[in-house]
């Protein structure tokens, strides 16, 4: 116990309840501080969530966008069936039935002509007479020659004749009558030959007339009068043709083919005469394709007695009774000419472009007859790139609506 008036150093405690209080205060602070900085923390998180999530939508449209821009879109069509056995037409020559260049038979020149192109002619008509006085000459000669041979061959008998009689009487030996029997022989074979070289020599002559061998129509003229004519292999003197019935000539695809027999009807066209149908008949084919463009090669004949048709006119010939199925056409801008052969861009069910060769037929201009590589129910893509390869992953488009019952190809997109 202190004493009286003296500081006691010891502090005072303070009552009980003053510490409440103040361990009330401090736990109600840290309340605070931690209820702030997990708000701040919820704020920070917001923040972050609404920056970035933005971000990763529009990084994710991007990939998307980009992707779909990746892929290019373009159209594709379908095969369509082509024109049928009754509607096959193939481009052919109208040629002359008979047709013959005519040549001199013997050299010399060319006295007159008496046609000339556009004659209509019957056979054995004159048509050109030609001056050769060296075989006139010639002939005279041989003649005389024929004359003197005879003349020797008659003494050669008489004295044959006598020397024979003398024989019997052995007035002449054996030997001598052997000798004149023979001269009488060889001069019998001089005759003979001198004969024949004047019937030759007459023959030539005769060729001084150049005569039509069978009916027709002139139609070149390759000599004039004075002209020098030659009978070996010289320039021709006139070109007849026998124009009254046409040969005309076609070649039929190899896919075809086998559909052509001899007397099938057909129907031929020129193009000069439309709406003119012309009836032909089929009479035989070559019986064998042609090696350098698979064709088979096919003649027909039609009546030509009124002279409608030219000899030489390009024609159209039109099948009527070729028993075949129809091929498939495609649009021309639908191949791909590459070092492979000529190849189209078929889309499969699964996305994928293949690229499958073709084997062509007839070209119509705006579309192309195909024999084999791709059937009625592919999808080729229409003005494919050049860089398109195998394996591309492509997707099909919708198809616009038919405007007017027109049928519109649907649409690809190829990467």
């Amino acid at each position: 116990m202190n004493s009286p008036g003296i500081l006691d150093p010891t502090p005072a405690r303070p009552p009980r309840e003053a510490l409440a209080s103040a361990s009330e205060a401090a736990a109600s602070s840290g309340a605070k501080l931690r209820n702030a900085a997990i708000v701040a923390a919820v704020l920070i998180v917001i923040g972050a969530v609404v920056g970035l999530v933005p971000r990763s939508l529009h990084r994710t449209a991007l990939r998307a966008e980009t992707r779909e821009l990746a892929i290019r879109t373009v159209s594709v069509v379908s095969p369509a069936p082509g024109t049928n056995a009754a509607g096959l037409m193939l481009p052919a020559e109208a040629k002359a039935l008979v047709e013959a260049p005519i040549y001199a038979r013997t050299s010399g020149y060319l006295k007159r002509y008496l046609v000339d192109i556009g004659a209509q002619v019957k056979a054995g008509d004159l048509l050109a007479e030609i001056d050769a006085p060296e075989l006139d000459h010639e002939l005279g000669q041989a003649r005389a020659q024929l004359t003197q041979t005879e003349a020797a061959l008659a003494l050669a008998r008489t004295t044959e004749t006598r020397w024979a009689e003398l024989l019997k009487s052995s007035s002449v030996s054996e030997q001598e009558a052997a000798e004149k029997k023979a001269d009488l022989e060889l001069k019998l074979a001089t005759v003979e030959a001198a004969r024949a070289n004047v019937l030759r020599l007459e023959d030539v002559q005769s060729f001084e007339r150049v005569t039509a061998p069978f009916c027709g129509t002139i139609t070149a003229r390759g000599t004039d009068v004075g002209q020098l004519v030659a009978s070996s292999g010289g320039n021709e003197l006139f070109r007849l043709a026998q124009t009254e019935t046409l040969r005309v000539f076609v070649r039929v695809p190899q896919g075809y083919a086998i559909g052509i027999t001899a007397g099938q009807t057909a129907e031929l066209m020129i193009p000069e005469k439309r709406g003119r149908v012309f009836p032909a008949k089929v009479v035989r084919t070559s019986g064998a394709m042609s090696a350098d463009s698979r064709t088979l090669l096919v003649e027909l004949e039609v009546d030509n007695s009124l002279g409608e048709i030219l000899a030489g006119t390009y024609v159209q010939v039109r099948l009527t009774e070729a028993k075949l199925a129809p091929t498939l056409t495609l649009p021309s801008n639908t191949l791909l000419f590459r070092s492979e052969g000529p190849q189209v861009g078929v889309v499969g069910a699964d996305g994928k472009v293949e690229l499958r060769r073709l084997a062509l037929g007839r070209d119509f201009g705006p579309t192309i007859e195909i024999l084999e590589g791709v059937g009625t129910t592919d999808r080729v893509i229409l003005n494919p790139p050049d860089s398109l390869v195998g394996g591309t992953t492509v997707r099909v488009a919708q198809a616009a609506k038919e405007p007017a019952g027109k049928e519109i190809p649907k649409a690809v997109t190829a990467k």
